[in-house]
């Protein structure tokens, strides 16, 4: 699940950003938590972010959505 998660921020983030090749997410995992770190180049960052943080939120929401009944949270941070 956790691999299927991933692949669909990867496919997210790369049809928002002008570098989809700049575009990498790494999965953490803790003992109920796993937090996925989408990074992107320094010019594509507004653009996942989005005004006042929109189309992130967006992103972790279908994330959200996407890990449905599993144990454990799935949370995506922006880093740079």
């Amino acid at each position: 699940m956790k691999e299927q998660i991933t692949e669909l921020v990867t496919y997210l983030a790369k049809c928002l950003v002008e570098e989809p090749d700049q575009v990498s997410v790494t999965a953490l995992e803790d003992d109920d938590t796993v937090v996925l770190e989408l990074r992107v180049a320094p010019d594509d960052i507004g653009r996942v972010i989005g005004k006042q943080g929109r189309i992130a939120k967006a992103i972790r929401t279908v994330v959200k959505s996407a890990s449905g009944h599993e144990s454990k949270k799935y949370t995506v941070e922006i880093v740079e």
